[in-house]
This record gives structure tokens, C-alpha cells and sequence, in this order.
């Protein structure tokens, strides 16, 4: 009997020092953000007043699925992060903030692509419409605050895709390239 109750005891303490043993018992790690994560595009802000350019790479929602669901439940933004919202043909879109814990900048883009509306640092989670005045060729949303902090105004121009990597390109209205003449 004093033999079985040893190895039983070998037995344990070897299964407790094992590794599967260290990681069943080890803290979870740190969970991903629950929202979409999409391809990013370079887009370029030429800011009216003659500041060198903004540069930023921005994730690209370009199916309706990827629209509709937008940056809802992300928690892992940074500075300069965001996401842009094509819409061509230009439409009068209405954004909310349902599931989104994060404030954003909400930069509404027209078909000459000059910023139109900034609705800055919105309140995260509500549910109260959000649009521009007229429509839009896209809608380039930001972390609460960006828009701001990079000195990004109404009037300013914003292209995207090929667009903003050439230095002279030639005029395109396409969801992923978007650079009006």
C-alpha cells in the first residue's frame, strides 16, 4: 500500500511540472481585438494650406459585409489608424457608433476629393446617426482625436490607393484607387 501511495504521489508531481500542466494553469494571453482587421492602403491628406502632406496607411472596407461592420468592437486602435469607406457611386451614407467602444473621427470625402465634414471624437457606443450634408465619394474614419492631432481640416484633399503614391496621377474614381481629376 505504501508503495502505490509513493508512485501515486511520483505520478502528480510529475504531471503537475510538465509543460501541458504550465500552460492549462498559465494566464490567458492577451486576447486580439474582436473586430475585423482588413488590408490596408496608402492614403494621402494635401493639406490646403501648403503643410507637407499626411501620410497614413488605412484598412480599406470595400464589400458591403466590410462596410456594415467597420471598426465595430475594435479596442486595439492606434495614432494614425483607421479605416476608409468607398462610395462610388457617391451616396449619403449614415455612420453610427453602435458596438464600437473607441471614439473616432468621422472625414467625409467628396467626388473632388476634398474633405466636406469632420465630426470629431465621436461618442463610442451610441446609436445617433451621423452624415454629411451632401454625397460622398467616401468617409475615412480615424481613432477620436487623429484628425485634430495631424491637422486635417475641411478642404483639405484626400486620395488613396495608387493615388497617393504617385506624384502626378492620373484622374481615377475607383474603390480602391481614388484620385479626381
Amino acid at each position: 500500500m505504501r508503495v502505490s501511495a509513493v508512485v501515486l504521489a511520483l505520478c502528480a508531481l510529475t504531471l503537475a511540472c510538465s509543460p501541458a500542466a504550465e500552460k492549462a494553469s498559465a494566464p490567458p494571453a492577451e486576447a486580439a481585438s474582436a473586430g475585423q482587421h482588413l488590408a490596408k492602403v496608402p492614403v494621402v491628406i494635401r493639406h490646403q494650406d501648403g503643410r507637407a502632406p499626411t501620410r497614413l496607411s488605412i484598412e480599406l472596407a470595400l464589400t458591403k459585409e466590410q462596410q456594415e461592420r467597420g471598426l465595430m468592437h475594435r479596442t486595439d486602435l492606434s495614432p494614425g489608424d483607421g479605416m476608409l469607406f468607398p462610395m462610388l457611386p457617391a451616396r449619403m451614407p449614415a455612420f453610427w457608433m453602435k458596438d464600437t467602444p473607441t471614439s473616432l473621427d468621422l472625414i467625409f470625402i467628396s467626388m473632388d476629393a476634398r474633405i466636406v465634414r469632420i465630426i470629431a471624437n465621436t461618442k463610442p457606443n451610441d446609436r445617433t446617426p451621423l452624415f454629411a450634408e451632401d454625397p460622398v465619394a467616401g468617409v475615412l474614419e480615424l481613432r477620436g482625436g487623429d484628425a485634430g492631432r495631424l491637422g486635417i481640416r475641411e478642404g483639405d484633399r484626400v486620395l488613396w490607393g495608387r493615388c497617393a503614391q504617385e506624384a502626378e496621377p492620373k484622374p481615377s474614381a475607383q474603390a480602391d484607387s481614388f484620385c479626381p481629376a
